[in-house]
């Protein structure tokens, strides 16, 4: 009780007496980014003037010039591109499909394919439909109720689950395995309930996998939005032997070279130590990818331009990472990650922003507890600006490689309640983000940054 007591004091008597230069570095920081912010002009040109970005696409290519040339234009210490090899994923035409409730009487419903999903054959699959809600009950189907079927998974994020992610963590297995599941059992095809909490007409694509299956066993795997899930589903009950078509032309193609872009601003005391701020510069092709994640790169961008603009010298070499490919194979984040270890370069910080640009609530740590203790002492500095929401958990896809034990590794929190409504399909466009909350979150990941760099978060031995 007593170490209780004096612990309590001690962490109290740290918060009475902050340090008002720190205090007012990240007043600074809030003030310089929600008055002459950059990230939402650059927002802006990398939504409209360029677009969806998936990778291998020629607007992939013009998003790496993008980033390379206005990186360089905040006078930087040093400004290159990554080599990484990606794969190459063409969507076709837009996908079409309608159910048959008998010959001649069809319904219309939004589907599209799933990134690295095969198309069907010209003229299109015509076939009746299964429904599952998880690999389970497909296993007891087995291949006598499900060959020459399409199978229908069509298990909803739960809605009664206030982390949205954790909700989207629980379903995504079929929209990435369903297809390969699927096609064990004679399958001619898969359709996927879009991961969304939302009941629109959005089909909301993402990556599916095929784990290894010869090609001629392959087949094709598309999403349907929920509100077409929610109809299917209906109508099955009424009439089992209805027919579903589909039709989509998407194609594979051989890997082509991209690029991860980095530039940094060298360190003042530990020049080898690397703090990284980053998201993810590719995107998927039905909107503009401007919450996924259009926003973590401006934010990220942002976090150097501040540190510029103030004159905020770090003692550790501050990195921003545009990364490539995370949305159908995170090669980029993986190619960064290995040229570190293979150069023996030390990480002491990785902070990512893939959630979107809504209202940051705080961030997630994945370190040891020694060091999530060591940085509780200093969470304080950042209550003023409503955030106060830290924990230990995940971090983000493309800094994940670099976990050696000893970096600590953070991802942005932002409100997710409205993320899965835009999250892969055609309304993640401009018109969805706020410019207040965009820049309030790129403050907030500046603030944490020079604190990560303010206070020295000691590694384990």
């Amino acid at each position: 009780m007593k170490k209780t007591i004096i612990l309590f004091l001690c962490l109290g008597q740290f918060v009475l007496s902050q340090d008002p230069g720190i205090e007012q570095t990240i007043s600074r920081i809030y003030t310089a980014s929600l008055e002459q912010g950059a990230s939402y002009q650059w927002l802006d040109h990398l939504s409209n003037q360029i677009g969806g970005r998936l990778s291998g696409s020629l607007n992939a290519e013009r998003a790496v010039e993008w980033g390379k040339e206005t990186l360089e234009g905040l006078d930087l210490d040093r400004v290159w591109l990554q080599k990484v090899m990606v794969p190459k994923w063409v969507r076709g035409t837009f996908e079409y499909a309608n159910i048959e409730t008998s010959p001649g009487n069809t319904i219309n419903v939004p589907v599209c394919a799933l990134g690295g999903s095969i198309a069907t054959p010209a003229s299109g699959i015509r076939a009746t439909v299964v429904e599952v809600q998880s690999f389970k009950e497909l296993e007891e189907l087995g291949e006598a109720g499900v060959k020459g079927k399409i199978v229908f998974f069509n298990r909803p994020m739960a809605a009664d689950n206030i982390h949205t992610f954790e909700a989207y963590s629980a379903a995504v297995n079929q929209r990435t395995q369903g297809a390969a599941q699927a096609s064990k059992y004679g399958a001619v095809a898969a359709i996927v309930r879009s991961l969304n909490l939302r009941l629109d007409d959005f089909p909301h694509t993402g990556s599916t996998r095929y784990d290894g299956i010869p090609l001629s066993q392959r087949i094709p795997a598309a999403a349907i939005s929920t509100n077409g899930a929610e109809l299917l589903s209906s109508m099955l009950k009424l009439n089992p032997n209805l027919k579903f078509f589909l039709k989509q032309n998407c194609k594979n193609y051989p890997d082509v070279l991209s690029y991860n872009v980095i530039g940094e601003i060298k360190g003042t005391k530990f020049p080898e130590q690397i703090m990284v701020v980053g998201g993810h510069l590719d995107s998927w092709d039905l909107g503009d990818g401007s919450h996924d994640d259009g926003a973590g790169i401006v934010q990220s961008m942002e976090v150097l331009r501040l540190f510029k603009k103030l004159k905020i010298q770090p003692k550790r070499t501050l990195r921003v990472v545009l990364y490539m490919n995370e949305e159908n194979g995170m090669r980029g984040g993986k190619k960064y990650a290995s040229e570190a270890f293979r150069m023996q370069t030390p990480h002491y910080f990785a902070l990512e922003s893939d959630a979107g640009g809504f209202t940051p609530r705080g961030f997630s740590f994945d370190c040891t507890t020694a060091q999530y203790e060591q940085m509780r002492l200093w969470f304080d500095y950042l209550a003023p600006y409503q955030i106060h929401e830290f924990s230990r958990g995940g971090s983000g896809a493309d800094i994940g490689p670099l976990k050696d034990g000893r970096v600590v590794l953070a991802g942005l929190r932002p409100d997710s309640q409205r993320y899965f409504d835009y999250h892969h399909a055609a309304n993640d466009t401009f018109d969805a983000i706020n410019k207040r909350e965009l820049e309030l979150g790129a403050a907030a990941m500046a603030s944490l940054v020079y604190l990560m760099d303010q206070f020295d978060v000691s590694s384990p031995d």
